[in-house]
């Protein structure tokens, strides 16, 4: 019997993910919930891309019970990280212990959560352009290639569960390679994702703002205090190659996946887990990290007051973490 991979949330890059794996003839199972699992059950799953739109039928359900995950599955954590705790006791609730289990997830923080409760244990880092707003449809807007998806186990090494999945990516559209230190690319997207939380509050374009570069450097300040070894941004582009958003439909892709949380009403937001994380290593070493401190609790602030995206100006944003510094 072939693998058969299990994609746990599927929203804009689970849906991605397991909607091209599907198109190259892989079996798959995504699990959802709510108004999109509806509309993946009624009408199945509209992948839209720059080039093409595919209406796919895939197997879709509720909970990983309702999945009946076996020991052969590969599963791909894909939800937002403050939800993976949750996700996880539901798994091993209902999954043998010897399954594969792939953090397919912005931050570092998952990988060690899944090693509570499982002894196989992948990282995935994730560059891949896509949003998930509407049930049932997703928009897959990179280009020439889906997506760039490196995997190795955690906390590093390379086996054939992650030579095989990369494998199945590679021949599905997306860029992988299996990666023995693929957390050093983790944490260059972490840097990244520090930025998140910023364009949710005042738009994409404040990704290029004097504030993102000042959360930007907090990170590589707090990597540094605390020894971790990050990938460059030569290594990072180096992966990434052509990688790049193309239009859908006539349109460019909408803000970050923090970006679309806020415009979908989750009322729930992961910074905790992006800056917060820079927050937290700033805080065990001694760094200050006032930007990603003030964006944290701004952004987790805009979800619990159902407020959307693009409500603060960076003027606004710059005089909180001014309070902050000055505090």
């Amino acid at each position: 019997m072939g693998t058969r991979y299990v994609i746990y949330g599927a929203g804009a890059i689970g849906a991605t993910i397991g909607g091209y794996l599907f198109l190259g003839g892989y079996d798959v199972c995504m699990i959802a919930r709510g108004a999109h699992l509806d509309a993946l059950q009624s009408t199945g799953l509209t992948l839209k891309t720059p080039n093409a739109s595919h209406n796919l039928s895939i197997p879709s359900v509720g909970n990983p019970r309702e999945a009946e995950v076996g020991s052969d599955d590969v599963v791909l954590m894909t939800m937002k990280s403050h939800h993976t705790i949750d996700a996880l006791a539901a798994l091993e609730a209902s999954a043998p212990p010897d399954i594969s289990v792939v953090c397919a997830q912005n931050g570092v923080a998952n990988e060690p959560l899944a090693l509570r409760w499982f002894a196989n244990v992948y990282a995935m880092a994730v560059n891949m352009p896509a949003t998930h707003i509407q049930p049932g449809v997703v928009e897959a807007s990179g280009t020439p290639v889906a997506g760039v998806l490196d995997v190795g186990r955690y906390p590093s090494g390379v086996d054939r569960v992650a030579t095989e999945l990369a494998n199945a990516l590679t021949q599905s559209s997306i860029r992988s390679e299996a990666l023995a230190d693929v957390m050093r690319y983790k944490y260059a997207k972490l840097r990244v994702n520090t930025v998140n939380a910023l364009d949710a509050a005042c738009g994409p374009s404040a990704r290029h703002s004097e504030l993102a570069k000042q959360s930007r450097a907090e990170a590589l300040a707090v990597f540094a205090a605390a020894g971790i070894d990050v990938a460059s941004q030569d290594e990072v582009d180096a992966r990434r190659g052509e990688l790049r958003s193309a239009p859908i439909d006539g349109s460019q892709r909408s803000g970050s996946s923090s970006w679309q949380s806020l415009h979908r009403g989750a009322g729930s937001i992961e910074t905790d887990y992006l800056s917060g994380e820079i927050v937290l290593l700033g805080r065990l070493h001694g760094v200050p990290t006032p930007v990603n401190q003030a964006l944290r609790k701004l952004s987790n602030d805009m979800a619990r007051e159902g407020l959307p995206p693009e409500s603060y100006s960076l003027d606004e944003v710059e005089a909180l973490v001014d309070r902050l510094r000055g505090s």
